[in-house]
């Protein structure tokens, strides 16, 4: 594309669609047509500008003309209730389940991999020994032990609200740090199931694995379900710059890391009730089958909201993407 002849060909257009902008007064029937007709085609512009000749100077008014235009044609916009009940019961839900290709099978390796790893960790006792001494390991794996003492160390309250902050920076460092071609995300998954691997060996070792898993599994379940949900997501993310499909690569990305951005919120809200259980619910005096079974009935609850408003949201043609009048305008592209 020749720059300077597509400029002085459309800038008497751009010229016309800001002084529309500008105007004071109400606009007439007319006008409004013809700044409706004028955004329609600067946005196609932009779009074209930013495929095949970007030029920075270019390209920021044209996008500040683009928004100021749409905010004239749709109207001004405000949150209300009814988008805080819409990503809710569709646009979150619906997210999870489009990635669940992704984070079931992350679930299934990682879950496997922290099994691997107790098993090493408890069947050599030269592994143990590298990690802490004798005496160390003992006081941490003793009745009344460091790891039983870990979740009632501190007020539940505040306890909850660490874990969650924790697990919730845990989460969007999987989703953000996905578009590095997902390899950020593996080593975050790495660390979190060699964490796991390691109590789950040094407790079995001593004789105390169903005490390991009393203490892990009532928030753990939910826990570590928004994790790989997180995970999975980011290394769809990373796969979406590699193989974007039929759409642009930078189309491809920001269709899904749009979808990432809303999921991360949806996943703190997650998060903040597998907090709440490991704060309250974990370190109480209820018997470890009532524990556990509210770590279960949490994680199923989760698995049928995504399975059943997700499918079905999914189903009616919901992606967890924006709507179409809050994405940026563009034009189809040739596959």
């Amino acid at each position: 594309m020749d720059l300077d002849v597509f400029v002085s060909a459309h800038r008497a257009e751009w010229d016309r669609l800001d002084a529309l902008l500008s105007r004071r007064r109400r606009l007439d029937g007319a006008e409004a047509d013809e700044l409706v007709t004028l955004y329609q085609r600067t946005a196609t512009h932009l779009s074209l500008l930013q495929t095949s000749a970007p030029d920075p100077q270019l390209t920021g008014r044209l996008s500040q003309l683009v928004a100021r235009a749409r905010s004239t044609v749709t109207g001004a916009r405000t949150a209300s209730w009814r988008d805080v009940t819409g990503f809710l019961t569709r646009g979150f839900p619906a997210a999870v389940y489009r990635s669940r290709r992704w984070w079931i099978p992350t679930a299934l390796v990682s879950t496997a991999v922290a099994i691997l790893l107790g098993w090493w960790i408890g069947a050599h006792p030269e592994v143990q020994s590298s990690i802490a001494a004798p005496a160390q390991l003992r006081q941490m794996t003793r009745p009344g032990g460091e790891y039983e003492t870990y979740y009632s160390s501190h007020p539940a309250a505040s306890f909850a609200a660490q874990v969650w902050t924790n697990n919730a920076k845990a989460a969007a460092m999987c989703l953000v740090l996905g578009v590095f071609l997902g390899l950020p995300v593996l080593w975050i998954l790495f660390e979190n199931m060699l964490n796991l691997g390691v109590g789950f060996g040094l407790m079995s070792s001593a004789g105390r694995l169903d005490t390991f898993l009393g203490l892990v599994l009532p928030h753990g379940l939910l826990e570590l379900t928004a994790v790989f949900v997180a995970a999975g997501t980011g290394l769809r993310l990373g796969w979406t710059l590699i193989d974007p499909g039929p759409r642009t690569r930078r189309a491809a990305l920001a269709e899904e890391g749009r979808a990432a951005v809303g999921m991360a919120i949806g996943l703190t809200l997650v998060l903040f009730v597998s907090g709440a259980i490991e704060g309250f619910v974990t370190p109480s005096g209820l018997p470890t089958w009532a524990r556990i079974g509210i770590g279960v009935v949490a994680e199923v609850a989760f698995l049928t909201y995504v399975y059943v408003l997700g499918g079905r949201a999914v189903r009616e043609g919901e992606t967890g993407d924006l709507d179409a009048a809050e994405r940026s305008s563009s034009v189809p592209t040739a596959a």
